[in-house]
């Protein structure tokens, strides 16, 4: 897989400026009273029984347990929409989900006026990515963090993030948390103020902590140079490829894990837009996301995917992989059962094989060479 490793020098943050602001040394995990307090009500028309609004007012907004077995967290279900003022946006924020997954599990439905009585999925299931599962993981097609506190080893957060849109793409790589800034100040890079003079409207060298601010009032430093974690003055835009290059969250999602987050936490950043994992249940789900551009290179997602669901399975399980293909080439994240009680029975007469997916995929690599040639 064709992926970057190299991370720029200067990014698009003046890590002077931030230090410049007032400074915190590193924060201790929450009792678990403080979370409880912390703790957003959720309204019991947003889960879909009376099990669930138990499960999920035990812990904070984005805690899950951890499966003792397999690999999924999360349930989806699907609210009512009841004020007409109400924006798809304003519901998946309150529900912890980002721009484009509300916009993926909802098509047809208006962003901005869903509608009174209209249904709305909230898609807050979630296979975990393929990756070892400590410190941070942030999966950059998925535009999703995930955290495995150290000190909470039963429990994982998940949280929707924006990441680098194309011309200013969120690296590949692990690194790791360094200082925590409250209220940081924010310098533009100089490429933005140059565009900013273009366009008549001079930016300014540094912008002071406040409103205007687009780090928000929360920002974690990692040790790759001028890249953070932060908040953001625009919450609107968090789920989406909306920022140059740093990782973008919730207010509220940022200002827990920034008082919670131990400095020197491994941080990795994946791409994987493809992930598969087995249900306390024995079901073989998996969730396919929009590939970034950038990260394609000689990366074939077919046989990425045919790979990790390989690497999940023995001889002795019929996978259909017409089911993998489908969901590669229409990657909007839900959840595709391929095999055990959940699954259901293709449409085809004979499923599709592991061999007849490889062959094709030879043949399409075949065409594009003598295409080339």
């Amino acid at each position: 897989m064709n992926i970057r490793h190299k991370f720029n020098l200067w990014g698009p943050t003046s890590l002077a400026v931030l230090l410049a602001a007032s400074l915190t040394g590193p924060a201790y995990a929450q009792t678990a009273s403080e979370q409880a307090e912390n703790a957003p009500a959720i309204a019991d028309e947003s889960v879909a029984s009376a099990e669930q609004v138990a499960d999920t007012r035990e812990l904070p907004r984005g805690h899950f347990r951890l499966p003792d077995q397999g690999d999924i967290i999360g349930e989806s279900y699907t609210i009512t929409v009841d004020d007409p003022a109400e924006t798809l946006i304003d519901i998946a924020r309150r529900h912890n989900i980002g721009y484009e997954e509300i916009r993926m599990a909802n098509p047809g439905v208006s962003m901005w006026v869903p509608g009174e009585g209209t249904e709305i999925v909230i898609p807050a299931q979630y296979i975990l990515p393929p990756a070892p599962r400590e410190g941070v993981v942030v999966n950059l097609s998925e535009l999703r963090l995930y955290y495995y506190p150290a000190d909470n080893p039963g429990i994982v957060e998940t949280y929707p993030v924006s990441v680098g849109r194309e011309e200013f793409a969120t690296p590949v790589g692990i690194t790791r948390t360094t200082i925590k800034v409250k209220d940081p100040a924010w310098a533009p890079p100089a490429s933005m103020r140059r565009e900013a003079a273009a366009r008549g409207e001079p930016a300014p060298s540094v912008v002071p902590a406040g409103p205007n601010n687009p780090l928000g009032e929360h920002a974690i430093l990692l040790a790759m140079p001028s890249y953070l974690i932060h908040g953001t003055n625009r919450p609107d835009g968090v789920g989406m490829r909306a920022s140059r290059g740093c990782i973008r969250m919730y207010p509220e999602d940022i200002k827990s894990l920034y008082e919670r987050l131990p400095s020197g936490t491994q941080v990795n950043l994946m791409d994987a837009p493809f992930k598969a994992g087995w249900a306390a249940d024995g079901t073989l789900f998996v969730q396919s996301y929009p590939q970034l551009e950038e990260n394609v290179g000689d990366f074939e997602p077919l046989l990425d995917a045919i790979d990790r669901v390989d690497a999940l399975t023995e001889d002795q399980v019929a996978v259909d992989y017409a089911k993998v293909k489908s969901a590669v080439e229409s990657p909007d994240g839900r959840f595709v059962a391929l095999y055990g009680p959940q699954a259901q029975p293709t449409v085809e007469e004979e499923p599709a094989s592991r061999n007849s997916l490889l062959e094709e995929i030879e043949l399409s690599h075949l065409r594009a060479a003598e295409e080339d040639a």
